[in-house]
């Protein structure tokens, strides 16, 4: 019998590839759930006083994303890869808020634009930045 290198070769490739393939799925179920595009997330907090409004976040998978703060709120879009998160305000109205709470959106809006991942905490999201900020999936 003749030694055929080229078809071992082949072999070794498919085996490679396979071996990769295995360990990415490995991986993507080692880190959980993925993002969850289309779900409103609520800020994990309570409302300020007087009011009954907690802030709250939605992506969707094209990455239109709608972004309520304690008074101000609108659209955005919103860049994930694997990881990694960019969220750019594209219009915020603020719905004639008091100073106070302008100031709080601002805050929590600079704070927003400064994440740069995403990952699950039990069944918290965190968006990690300079300041963590957590969102649990509204339950209704």
């Amino acid at each position: 019998m003749r030694f055929r290198p080229h078809v071992r070769h082949h072999g070794f490739v498919i085996l490679a590839a396979l071996l990769s393939l295995s360990a990415l799925a490995l991986q993507a179920a080692a880190s959980g759930p993925g993002f969850p595009f289309d779900h409103e997330l609520r800020f994990d907090g309570n409302p300020v006083r007087g009011s009954k409004r907690v802030p709250g976040l939605q992506i969707a998978a094209s990455g239109a994303a709608e972004i309520d703060l304690w008074c101000a709120s609108g659209k955005g879009h919103a860049i994930i890869i694997a990881d990694q998160i960019t969220i750019v305000p594209i219009s915020i109205q603020d719905n004639q808020c008091p100073a106070d709470r302008l100031r709080m959106d601002e805050d929590l809006l600079n704070t927003l634009t400064a994440v740069t991942h995403w990952r699950w905490e039990g069944q918290l999201l965190v968006l990690d930045g300079p300041k963590p900020l957590r969102f649990h999936p509204a339950s209704n």
